[in-house]
């Protein structure tokens, strides 16, 4: 696997990009088609030089490209990029994937392991059958307390 350390700066502009949530409803809007500076202003109460720089930093992180269609100027979104991030993304979500299902693979051939069990964590003591003891809780018991 060759690395390419360009490769990172731009998924580090990208990200710092999309940190914004104003530049996360830009995005959002050009998903549905390309769009001038006022038709992305317009939701958001900032001014058109603020949305313009906005988009300037979406274009220098290579999410947004502009084209000159007579006296208008319009945005458009670069799903390329956006694939690059989702890949990226991807590959570490595919790896715990893995993890998970190499867990689900052991516990499956663990004899001592009831898969019943741990759905009965969520069912209160008094609908489990067992009478509790004298201070014991008889309320839902929490997977992240077992209590």
């Amino acid at each position: 696997m060759i690395l390419d350390p360009s490769a990172d700066d731009r998924l580090d502009r990208a990200f710092m990009a999309l940190a914004d949530p104003v530049r996360r409803g830009i995005i959002a809007r050009l998903s549905r088609g390309p769009a001038t500076v006022n038709e992305l202003a317009e939701p958001f109460a900032i001014t058109k030089q603020a949305v313009s720089k906005h988009i300037q930093v979406l274009e220098s992180a290579g999410l947004v490209t502009r084209t000159r269609d007579a006296q208008r100027r319009p945005v458009h979104l670069d799903a390329a990029t956006l694939e690059a991030l989702t890949a990226w993304i991807d590959r570490y979500r595919l790896i715990h994937e893995q993890q998970f299902r190499a867990l689900d693979a052991l516990l499956a051939q663990d004899p001592g392991h009831d898969a019943a069990a741990s759905v009965a964590l969520d069912v209160p003591i008094e609908h489990r059958g067992d009478t509790p003891s004298a201070g014991q809780q008889t309320g839902p018991i929490t997977k992240e307390t077992g209590q």
